[in-house]
């Protein structure tokens, strides 16, 4: 499970992209995020292997988002780990291991599930090849052969979105509910500020 929610990590960056012109679903997507400004809540993970492996790990936690850079993934169970982008360096802090790596979000090369839903139009346009698969049904297949997942779903219920579905370059899948999600209590870039706690072994890769 810790592969994946690495990979997860790691990909809460925004790169620049190959130029495309949107469809009708990517407008359409569009349209549905342009009002998301800030979300909060909690989540639930569920990790499939590849073809008949079923249920390979579970995982829950809590989450914030703040367009256009700050995120907030918060995993309490069955491991801890947070990780966290403050719009200039991507923290991971993994509490079992009492470890903390930093690498700046600028030159990253990878887009997380949440990284898009904070991004602004121009990150779906020029990044991916968007289709309206069902009601409130949008598969996001990346246009660089190298991204971190081969698609990722979003899944909107009344107009909010409530789950991601993420299929790796293994073909693992990773379903994410998002639950008591609150777009509206007011959230600052303050609230994704971090600081080490003294005592863990730093790792930063800016350095």
């Amino acid at each position: 499970m810790k592969k994946i929610v690495l990979l997860f990590a790691l990909g809460l960056c925004l790169v620049a992209g190959i130029a495309r012109s949107g469809n009708a679903a990517t407008e359409q997507l569009i349209l549905l995020l342009a009002d998301l400004q800030q979300l909060q809540g909690e989540f639930r993970q569920t990790q499939y292997g590849d073809g008949e492996s079923g249920v390979t790990g579970n995982s829950s936690g809590r989450f914030k988002l703040l367009k256009p850079h700050y995120v907030s993934w918060e995993i309490d169970s069955p491991d801890k780990q947070l990780i966290v982008a403050d719009g200039e360096y991507l923290w991971h802090f993994d509490r079992d291991l009492e470890t903390v790596t930093r690498r700046p979000v600028a030159g990253q090369q990878d887009l997380s599930p949440l990284q898009i839903l904070a991004g602004d139009s121009s990150l779906l346009r020029e990044n991916f090849v968007v289709a309206n698969t069902g009601q409130g049904r949008f598969q996001l297949a990346p246009l660089d052969g190298n991204a971190a997942f081969k698609s990722l779903t979003l899944v909107f219920v009344d107009g909010q979105v409530s789950a991601m579905e993420v299929v790796d370059k293994l073909n693992q899948r990773l379903f994410i509910e998002l639950l008591a999600v609150d777009a509206d209590a007011p959230l600052k870039p303050a609230d994704f500020a971090f600081v080490p706690p003294e005592g863990v072994d730093l790792f930063y890769h800016d350095q």
